[in-house]
């Protein structure tokens, strides 16, 4: 995916990840979260919520599709697309108000919304790496581009 990337052991490391992911999102971002089930997009995206300052469980949102966190670093938006039907049902969700320049949005299965949803400042892919995981990451955006430097630098 590209020369951006980290192996990590386990699940506490995935987390741990999400947070340093957190702490380099000085602003909105739209992020897509690639790979197969059970991956660990969930486990990214719970680091994430924590790293924001979320205390609180956090849930798939399979069935919901999305899950809206009001966090002290700003509303961050998690969706699960995998059981989407139609990109268009997309629209009926009220989609476009969810990306706005404070919002951090991660998404889960984006494939499935193609057509519909924003281009991602960042793309992460996860894939199996021996034990663990190994996570890649490209830009395609400016601030994805500052996003992906940072997390590098980390």
């Amino acid at each position: 995916m590209s020369d951006y990337s980290i192996e990590l052991a386990d699940e506490p490391a995935m987390v741990a990840f999400g947070e340093h992911l957190a702490a380099c999102c000085t602003e909105g971002a739209v992020i897509f979260l690639h790979g197969d089930l059970g991956m660990g997009k969930t486990t990214l995206s719970r680091g994430v919520l924590r790293g924001c300052g979320h205390q609180g469980s956090v849930k798939s949102p399979t069935y919901t599709l999305v899950e809206p966190y009001e966090t002290p670093a700003g509303p961050v938006y998690h969706f699960d697309l995998y059981r989407l039907g139609d990109p268009e049902e997309l629209e009926f969700l009220g989609i476009r108000d969810y990306f706005d320049e404070r919002s951090l949005s991660l998404i889960e299965w984006p494939e499935r919304g193609a057509g519909i949803l924003p281009v991602a400042d960042l793309e992460i892919e996860i894939r199996v790496e021996g034990t663990g995981r190994l996570l890649s990451w490209q830009y395609n955006t400016e601030k994805g581009r500052k996003l992906a430097d940072s997390l590098r630098k980390g």
